[in-house]
């Protein structure tokens, strides 16, 4: 019976695309005023230099042969550390997937704390352990009786390469190990039954399935190596600049706004087009194949032969995730030469003065701001964060949770990494140059930060949450919507009480994120409001060992802040097929 309807939309059809665009009103308006407007002035600024040939210039920058040779680096540095970066982790992401074994719990939380870490304090416990005067170099020194250090790491390409895979082997266990927890493993067997070896099974069978999940887990990380700032800062030295250090080095040394900004136009092009190939790739991993229970896929290590390789993956993993940590606290609380000063000469040993004199301005700067204020406004700074990134991700998690298939949502989908795969430094550069003039001048406002912290941590907010707001039941949805609840009150009576434990992974990810980063906020902070990671950069940047050694303790107290983040994430953490 026709009553007059209009053809179109079904009235629910209608309510809910109309619901759908209302979740993502607030999310889009902050990515269109705080990410494609600075992108967009950007832009306009790398053309605006040569008014007859807006492109000429644009295009001079980035085909002159030292922009070329920087490309090629940055792109030959980035494909090495993705290489490295799965030739380790793809073993442990084995182990982890198909074993179960003590310590196994403390291992996986062990490994996610390299990857939330801020990079600046990487570099300070690589060179605490490698550097000319690390532990390692120091102990073949009094061995072997040397006059020189043996082993130069530092401002060498190797350390850079280390540097990333410390960094960056969570996301290969991260990605690649949850899916391949849960690939059934009849599939292979059934392979050995009808005559192929397991070398056969692994190649012909288990790599296949797995293909989107390395794939995706390569695109992540070579886009955060591609994009890498503080390491190549710090470890690589003049001699091995990236793209992402020559904005840097041109905004802020040379003030060359124009040249920064082709450059950073140049990077975005390169990471836009690897951010939306991993975003497909992630989406295939949401529907694999003959997926099953771990508590069906893992066994436990039985026979010598096993527990010899996994003995041997761990002591690894340990090894290369928990020495240079070490080596930074113990560095932090250790005195390696004489040092004089108004109580008189100090001998070698342990010692706390490190700690002591974070608190005191030697230098009598007008900027200075003790490391205790570092700390207060770092940690305002992320709590502002955290409250943007759960205010504007929980609607945008929401609309692709419980909306998966509809096209608004596919489309808007990739946007939403967009940030992850932006250079922070090109954010800072953007927001320098775009947010100068009212109604959005804020070059002077303390929430200049926050937003850009909010932008980093907003692709980790929604990929929290989407997992968990998956798993709810639509049958509770369906019972509640039958009772007359409307939309709103589904959510809030029943996706957000059975979300609680991934709202606090996001909060944590956000809090975490905000504490350490560093590439946008070099270049936005104001001198006498800086964050720990502009702090300690300061302390390295300065001569002298008490420096160093400040520098060191005020980066191992923001790695316990940031350790203990990622301990709380994984004891919270809802597990999921690929997800970061």
């Amino acid at each position: 019976m026709n009553n007059g309807s209009k053809p179109g939309l079904k009235p629910s059809s209608a309510k809910r695309a109309g619901l759908v665009w209302l979740l993502w009103l607030a999310p889009l308006a902050f990515l269109g005023l705080f990410f494609f407007y600075p992108l967009g002035s950007i832009l306009q600024l790398s053309f605006a230099r040569d008014e007859g040939n807006w492109a000429a210039a644009f295009i001079q920058t980035i085909t002159s042969p030292y922009v070329l040779r920087l490309l090629g680096f940055t792109v030959g540095q980035a494909a090495l550390s993705t290489l490295l970066t799965l030739a380790f982790g793809l073993p442990g992401a084995y182990l982890l997937a198909r074993y179960q074994f003590r310590g196994k719990a403390l291992l996986q939380a062990l490994s996610g704390i390299p990857f939330v870490m801020p990079t600046l304090v990487v570099a300070a416990a690589f060179n605490a352990l490698l550097g000319t005067n690390g532990w390692v170099n120091l102990g073949l020194m009094a061995l072997f009786d040397l006059a020189q250090p043996p082993i130069q790491f530092t401002n060498t390409l190797a350390a850079i390469l280390v540097a990333h895979v410390f960094y960056n082997t969570s996301i290969v266990l991260r990605t690649v190990g949850d899916f391949w927890s849960h690939l059934d493993p009849r599939l292979g067997q059934a392979a050995q039954v009808l005559g192929a070896t397991p070398w056969q099974a692994l190649r012909r069978v288990t790599l296949p399935l797995l293909s989107p999940a390395i794939a995706a887990a390569a695109l992540l990380v070579f886009i955060f190596d591609f994009t890498s700032f503080g390491v190549i800062l710090v470890l690589g030295g003049p001699r091995f600049a990236t793209l992402e250090v020559e904005i840097y080095y041109q905004a802020i040394n040379l003030f060359n706004l124009p040249t920064a900004a082709s450059l950073s136009l140049l990077q975005l092009g390169c990471t836009l087009a690897l951010t939306i190939i991993y975003t497909r790739l992630s989406g295939r991993l949401a529907r694999p194949l003959g997926l099953r229970p771990r508590t069906y896929t893992q066994k436990r290590l039985l026979t010598w032969r096993s527990r010899l390789l996994a003995g041997v993956v761990v002591a690894a993993m340990l090894g290369l995730l928990t020495a240079p940590l070490g080596a930074l606290a113990l560095r932090s609380v250790t005195r390696l030469e004489p040092e004089r000063n108004q109580q008189g000469t100090q001998a070698p040993g342990l010692t706390l003065d490190f700690y002591r004199q974070l608190s005191i301005n030697r230098r009598q700067s007008l900027f200075y701001a003790p490391p205790a204020t570092a700390i207060g406004i770092s940690l305002g700074y992320a709590g502002a964060t955290v409250l943007l990134a759960l205010s504007l991700g929980l609607p945008a998690a929401w609309a692709l949770a419980r909306h998966p298939h509809l096209l608004l949502n596919r489309l808007l989908d990739p946007l939403l990494m967009l940030p992850l795969g932006t250079s922070a430094v090109t954010l800072g550069l953007g927001f320098i140059v775009a947010l100068d003039e009212p109604p959005l001048d804020l070059r002077a406002s303390w929430l200049l930060i926050p937003l850009a912290h909010t932008l980093v941590a907003f692709p980790f907010v929604i990929r929290s949450l989407v997992p968990a707001l998956r798993a709810i039941r639509p049958r509770l949805h369906q019972a509640a919507a039958m009772l007359g609840a409307p939309p709103l009150a589904v959510l809030r009576y029943i996706d957000i009480p059975l979300v609680g434990r991934a709202l606090l992974v996001a909060a944590t990810y956000a809090f975490t994120i905000s504490l350490g980063e560093f590439g946008a906020t070099a270049l936005i902070a104001r001198p006498e409001f800086p964050t720990v990671p502009v702090a300690i950069y300061r302390f390295l940047g300065q001569p002298g060992g008490l420096n160093y050694g400040q520098a060191l303790a005020l980066s191992t107290i923001l790695m316990l802040i940031t350790s203990t983040g990622i301990l709380a994430i994984e004891r919270l953490r809802i597990a999921d097929v690929g997800e970061f």
